[in-house]
């Protein structure tokens, strides 16, 4: 019982399993209850009973389960869970189980897997105490109960511990993120009214008492209204009654931010250029162009330089006073 940890006046859980006898269980509750003294208290449950108790949580300081040579007991991992609750926070778990040292089957477990299924029920800080070969009673017993015929088996003793806290407990964590902005020795004085405008009252959240504004009550009939295309139109430079166009240079308004452009100097000057071109004397033949000895007597173009199809004839300051 020394390897166990109990100590003088803690609440003890003895936990037994089949085919323990009535000697050896009496036995082993009577040393227990020798190391609590009377200010501790020793209890005895079977382990298949143990889910059906009505134990309250956060009972015992420790819990000693299936220690005796004979017992065969898989703890299952609801009965882990079982004996996580009813320990207090920091109590103490000591059990014994039959493993495998060879493949893990269904009936037996292997000591790294029961190890596991004893983090995965809440317990921490899981060890191995100590390890030794079954007895050929205790052989057989665990056969019978679990079917398994390996001769790999071996028993092991663990101890776990509950953690310092219970389940679903809160506890406040300081944090510190690095240097702290040394606060001012007042506080500057706050306006009331802006303190008033900014403050949200617990009431303004509830929607039943939030006085919303629909938004189409934000629109007028004239802003349902389909606006006419003729009026999206941008005003072109010169437009308007009485007026003649005239070209602006190369910008006409600046609308909502954007540089609209209206291009209605390159639109005259493609007027000017089809003026001319209209005004130009017109060729009977087609071969006016090429010079005199191509013009008939009545040609336009008698006596002047050959020139390009479509091109205006100039004449420079030499020819004119030649002539």
């Amino acid at each position: 019982m020394a390897d166990f940890g109990i100590k003088a006046g803690e609440n003890v859980l003895f936990v037994w399993d089949q085919p323990s006898t009535p000697t050896t269980l009496k036995q082993l509750a009577e040393e227990l209850g020798t190391i609590v003294g009377s200010d501790g208290k020793v209890s005895v449950e079977n382990v298949e009973r143990l889910l059906l108790s009505s134990h309250l949580a956060s009972t015992f300081d420790c819990v000693v389960s299936c220690v005796l040579a004979d017992s065969s007991t898989v703890h299952s991992s609801e009965t882990l869970a079982e004996l996580a609750r009813i320990l207090k926070p920091g109590g103490k778990l000591i059990l014994d189980e039959a493993v495998t040292g060879g493949t893990e089957v269904q009936s037996v477990r292997t000591s790294a897997n029961l190890i596991s299924t004893l983090k995965l029920s809440g317990f921490t800080s899981v060890a191995e105490i100590s390890k030794a070969e079954l007895s050929p009673e205790a052989l057989s017993a665990y056969r019978t109960a679990t079917g398994y015929q390996g001769n790999t088996l071996c028993r092991i003793r663990i101890s776990a511990f509950k953690p310092n806290f219970e389940v679903g407990s809160s506890s406040q964590i300081k944090l510190s993120f690095g240097s702290k902005t040394p606060k001012p020795a007042e506080k500057p004085a706050l306006d009331p009214n802006t303190v008033k405008m900014w403050m949200l009252s617990a009431n303004d959240m509830n929607d039943d008492d939030l006085d919303l504004v629909d938004s189409d009550a934000l629109l007028d009939e004239e802003d349902f209204k389909k606006p006419d295309p003729s009026s999206l139109t941008v005003p072109t430079c010169g437009e308007g009654a009485g007026k003649k166009k005239k070209a602006c240079k190369n910008w006409c308004q600046l609308l909502n931010g954007i540089l609209f452009t209206c291009g209605l100097a390159d639109e005259l000057e493609e007027e000017s250029k089809g003026k001319e071109k209209t005004n130009l004397p017109k060729s009977a033949c087609g071969s006016c162009y090429l010079g005199d000895a191509f013009r008939c007597a009545s040609c336009p173009y008698l006596g002047m330089p050959a020139f390009k199809p479509g091109e205006k004839i100039l004449l420079d300051k030499t020819t004119l006073t030649d002539a």
